[in-house]
């Protein structure tokens, strides 16, 4: 593999050396620049990885260079350089899209580590890029939402299925999305033009799956006013699928198992049996071989069930995916109840992402649905979440809520770090008076309440007494207006 490409901007040429040599000696491959025009014209010659530029250059500054990469290099990290004290700037460019910012003087072994992830993350994208791009263009699962690896490494291999007419046994828990992936697998499949019928096993009485699954003939029982195909029948030449075959009674199993060997069925009331060419997709919550040891389901039909069993994973094992079906079911409620002034701010996200999500891709599509329903304002406050996700996924503190007054607090990294020294700033020029403060930090005072617990804290000297401090009424109850990360 070829050494990762890194672009040095910085116009101290002595200090531009130091970290060329320092990321040489790591392997990667450096070039250097010593202002804007100069690292532009290398990224025109060779695309980067990586760009680690310095925020003060002659000229125009390293924002306006983050931006222009943004524009012309949208796939290449940024990361800033600053000195102590303009960490507003530095804010400013992790708005614009840097990766992240480190402080002057840089330390080598900081330096090292800072690069190692973003060059890790840059790869980790790259790679599901490609794969989704092979996916999507080869195989056309464009309908499955979702950029994890443990989603690319089940369509990859729905998409080697689908071509053949091997019968796929999908398994996974209820809302993961098992219906989807037959589709699926029957639309790129040669079958494609022919019918995909579904049957829910679970969904329909034992007396009556029988009939639904494989028709009858006049007269067959009172009521059998006319022949009635089943739904294998209505599938003949397309698709079958059998969608929690986990909850069928044994003696349908029998008759299933003989279709998949035989490729026949025996109608209610019928003397004589019916050929017909199905490919069988089953699928089921259950796991069938508890099933089977506990008698309730028959091992050779699993045997001829599970050609290709294919493990759907709970949303909770794909949690990268969540804020992607977060974005999507909210854009097509708010089209669907026309409500697309909708915003849902992006400090309630941790919450969505942290929820273990029991109903799956199922429960969450459920949520955003409801939410853009019966959401009062224009923007989904706390509130308009329900009781089991405010309490059971509320994000957890930051650790430095504990240390020690005054301590210092590296696990505090990008925008947290820099949005503690903006609230201490303005703490400090509001001679800690909290209203004051939130009023410059055009916040409401409940939420810098919540922002100096989250990052402990608490006043540094005696000092004077602060003003008597306001109540605020203006904001709705447990509604976070911080405009630290902006809207989906």
């Amino acid at each position: 593999m070829s050494a990762s490409r890194i672009l040095v901007v910085e116009d101290d040429e002595s200090l531009r050396r130091v970290t060329q040599l320092q990321l040489e000696r790591c392997g990667y491959q450096v070039s250097a620049a010593e202002d804007v025009p100069q690292a532009l014209e290398l990224l025109e010659k060779e695309p980067k990885e990586l760009v680690i530029t310095d925020l003060n250059l002659p000229g125009e500054s390293g924002l306006d260079l983050l931006k222009k990469i943004k524009a012309e290099h949208p796939e290449t990290s940024v990361v800033m350089v600053t000195a102590y004290g303009t960490i507003e700037t530095a804010v400013e460019a992790m708005k614009a899209g840097a990766y992240d910012y480190i402080t002057k003087p840089v330390h080598p072994d900081e330096l090292r580590s800072l690069v190692g992830r973003v060059l890790e993350r840059h790869r980790l994208l790259e790679e599901v890029r490609a794969l989704r791009s092979t996916l999507d263009q080869k195989y056309g699962f464009e309908n499955i939402v979702g950029r994890s690896r443990a989603l690319l490494h089940v369509l990859d291999s729905a998409s080697r299925v689908a071509h053949t007419d091997a019968t796929v046994l999908i398994l996974g828990e209820t809302g993961t999305g098992k219906e989807l992936l037959a589709k699926a697998i029957h639309v790129n499949s040669p079958r494609k033009e022919r019918p995909f019928v579904t049957i829910n096993c679970g969904a329909i009485p034992g007396e009556l799956l029988e009939s639904e699954l494989f028709g009858y003939v006049k007269g067959s029982f009172t009521g059998a006013l006319s022949h009635k195909k089943g739904k294998v029948e209505m599938a003949d030449g397309g698709t079958l699928f059998l969608d929690e075959i986990g909850e069928m009674p044994l003696d349908l199993q029998v008759r299933v198992l003989r279709l998949l060997q035989q490729r026949e069925i025996d109608k209610v009331g019928a003397t004589k049996s019916t050929t017909v060419d199905v490919r069988i997709i089953a699928a089921t919550h259950r796991n069938l071989e508890e099933r089977i040891a506990a008698g309730a389901f028959r091992e050779d039909l699993y045997y001829r069930l599970a050609v290709i069993p294919i493990q759907l994973p709970p949303l909770r094992e794909r949690r990268e995916d969540i804020l992607e079906f977060v974005h999507t079911f909210l854009e097509r409620a708010k089209a669907k109840y026309g409500r697309v002034g909708l915003r849902l701010p992006s400090s309630l996200l941790p919450y969505l992402e942290n929820y273990r999500w029991p109903g799956n891709v199922r429960e969450l599509e459920n949520l955003i649905e409801r939410i853009v329903l019966l959401s009062r304002t224009d923007e989904v406050t706390l509130n308009d979440l329900p009781a089991v996700i405010r309490t059971e996924a509320a994000p957890a503190p930051a650790e430095s809520v504990e240390a020690p007054k005054g301590a210092p607090q590296p696990e505090l990294l990008g925008l947290e770090a820099a949005e503690r020294e903006m609230i201490l700033n303005a703490l400090r020029k509001a001679n800690w008076n909290q209203s004051q403060a939130a009023r410059l930090l055009e916040i409401s005072r409940k939420t810098l309440l919540y922002r100096m617990n989250k990052y402990g804290i608490e006043k540094e000297s005696p000092g004077r007494e602060p003003e008597a401090e306001e109540e605020e009424t203006d904001d709705l109850p447990g509604e976070d207006r911080s405009d630290a990360a902006g809207h989906l």
